[in-house]
């Protein structure tokens, strides 16, 4: 299969391109349907529960596998290698542990508001980067629920789809590299807040 990947997009290597499940899958657009599909039925499991704690390590784990456990034999699992984005492979259990908690310490202090935190939540994931792939749908999945749980709604993720080469995604793109450098207000006028 050759990849085909959006500005922005995290490359696979190859170890973990022979981790793709459905062997018929041959094109990109039929990758993308497929995870499309898989996600789809993550979000109904989750909607037709109680929903778990996204400030969990576990259940972050449990929704990234739900979300790709259809396509790729390591959803769910924490990636091996180093990208292009993300803190080093093995500093990663302690960079998710510190951001969870500090997520948990701005809820606690009403740091910023709700919709605020939920931003820099999934900024954090996606800076992070746990997963060999599938990051940013699953940073704003689980923020999506962060949200949900503060203030009852979700973020509309600029009203169109983010996996595309578009104005949008670099704009999302953007607003995520100005975050790395502390700068919150791309990210923040993304998401309307």
């Amino acid at each position: 299969m050759r990849f085909e990947y959006a500005p922005g997009a995290t490359p696979i290597d190859p170890d973990e391109a022979a981790g793709l499940i459905p062997a018929h899958i041959t094109l990109q657009h039929e990758l993308n349907e497929y995870e499309e599909a898989n996600i789809l039925e993550a979000t109904e499991w989750l909607c037709s529960r109680r929903r778990g704690d996204p400030l969990d390590e576990n259940f972050i784990r449990e929704v990234h596998r739900r979300m790709f456990g259809h396509v790729w034999k390591w959803a769910g699992q924490q990636r091996r290698s180093d990208k292009s984005i993300g803190v080093p492979w093995f500093e990663i259990p302690g960079s998710l542990r510190q951001s969870l908690g500090d997520i948990r310490a701005q809820i606690g202090h009403g740091a910023y508001p709700p919709a605020e935190i939920a931003a820099r939540f999934h900024h954090r994931l996606v800076a992070v980067h746990v997963f060999p792939n599938g990051n940013g749908r699953h940073a704003r999945l689980a923020a999506d629920l962060l949200l949900t749980q503060l203030v009852g709604r979700r973020f509309e993720w600029g009203r169109g789809s983010l996996l595309q080469a578009s104005a949008l995604r670099a704009h999302y793109i953007a607003a995520l590299r100005a975050a790395d450098a502390g700068d919150y207000g791309l990210l923040l006028s993304f998401l309307n807040i």
